[in-house]
């Protein structure tokens, strides 16, 4: 949907957190599948987790300080509790968010501490890119390690 300024409205932003909910479980599937061990991938599995929740807490004015974008881990079931959590609360979120609300300026410090500016509109388009842009390197990593890549592409999604 395009507004007047030619911008992503609400209900495109619902459908593509849809598509990010939904990819980010067919890549924990996969993962599980896989029965992968690699400490590399699993860290950066954990990191899209991660980096969803670092920009939740932003949205929601908490900051951001608290989190590590870049700890090892092992435990898939803690990554897909965070997964259906960070899920949960995007949820709330953007259902308690007008149309209007997309532009209001969103003040946070990245996490070196420096200072930012930016819309609900385009904190939310990150989270969305940032994490396709993840999952792909996941599947390459996963049919790397003789796994099976799994389909995650938005067309797939919208085709169901």
């Amino acid at each position: 949907m395009k507004t007047k300024r030619g911008t992503t409205g609400m209900k495109t932003i619902k459908r593509m957190m849809d598509h990010m909910y939904w990819a980010d479980g067919r890549i924990l599937d996969a993962l599980e599948a896989s029965k992968t061990k690699d400490k590399d991938l699993l860290k950066l599995v954990r990191h899209v987790a991660v980096a969803e929740r670092v920009w939740l807490s932003r949205l929601q004015g908490k900051g951001s300080a608290q989190f590590s974008l870049w700890e090892e881990t092992d435990d898939l079931t803690a990554l897909r509790t965070m997964f259906e959590d960070n899920a949960d609360q995007y949820r709330v979120y953007i259902e308690g968010l007008e149309e209007s609300e997309l532009d209001e300026m969103v003040d946070y410090a990245n996490q070196s501490g420096v200072p930012f500016r930016t819309s609900a509109r385009d904190i939310l388009s990150q989270v969305l890119l940032h994490g396709q842009y993840h999952r792909g390197q996941i599947n390459r990593a996963l049919r790397s390690g003789s796994a099976e890549p799994v389909q995650v592409d938005y067309i797939t999604f919208a085709r169901m």
